[in-house]
């Protein structure tokens, strides 16, 4: 008899292929029998900073989730693996979800999640109040060259001709003309990840969507 952890790997799964089926921005790979460890692929634009600790924009973004034994009664282990520069992941990869990182709600689906973590991507969604990052999330409050978010597209749009122009219509890679950036940022990083979030309002910006916002407990 199939366990009740097996079919929501199961369902996770399918979930999951349907939005990267739908969407020209996210692609996937995943191990195990069914499914339980995924490298989401997001491209679109994000920040990280240079090997001189300038800011310059992130079009690849790479997040390793592992659904674990207890999964989908405990959070999955996140762990981000391409540089980026956010006020709520650390500079070895530490990932705070706000309130879901204390409070996990087990009916969230890993698609769900996925559009969580573009939305971080793309500073819709961020808090400065605890973050783990503490340079980010100083840059992230004084900062007046960008409009946020950085990429207006939702991941959940299918590819074509129209989704090509949105993505067309941001530039292409390059450095960010904004000299705020303190150098050194790995001195200022909450990289132990010891530090729980505490109670905070969300840093949500841009406009609303299908999906509910990280919500800072």
């Amino acid at each position: 008899m199939t366990s009740p952890r097996n079919r929501r790997l199961v369902a996770d799964h399918q979930a999951v292929r349907q939005l990267v089926q739908q969407s020209e921005l996210l692609d996937m790979s995943c191990s195990g029998d069914p499914p339980s460890t995924y490298l989401f692929r997001f491209q679109g634009r994000g920040l990280s900073l240079d090997a001189k600790g300038d800011l310059q924009e992130q079009w690849v973004h790479e997040v390793r989730v592992h659904l674990g034994a207890n999964y989908p009664r405990m959070m999955p282990e996140l762990h981000w693996l391409t540089p980026i520069f956010h006020p709520n992941i650390s500079a070895n990869g530490l990932v705070c979800l706000g309130g879901y990182s204390t409070h996990w709600v087990p009916s969230l689906r890993l698609d769900d999640l996925c559009l969580m973590l573009w939305d971080m991507i793309r500073y819709r969604n961020f808090d400065i109040s605890s973050p783990y990052n503490r340079v980010a999330a100083e840059w992230a409050k004084t900062q007046r060259h960008f409009i946020l978010p950085l990429d207006p597209r939702s991941l959940r749009v299918a590819a074509g001709p129209n989704a090509a122009a949105a993505g067309a219509s941001l530039g292409p890679p390059g450095m960010v003309p904004d000299g705020t950036v303190a150098r050194q940022v790995s001195n200022q990083d909450e990289s132990s990840g010891s530090q729980q979030p505490s109670t905070a309002t969300s840093g949500g910006v841009g406009p609303a969507s299908s999906m509910p916002e990280i919500t800072f407990l």
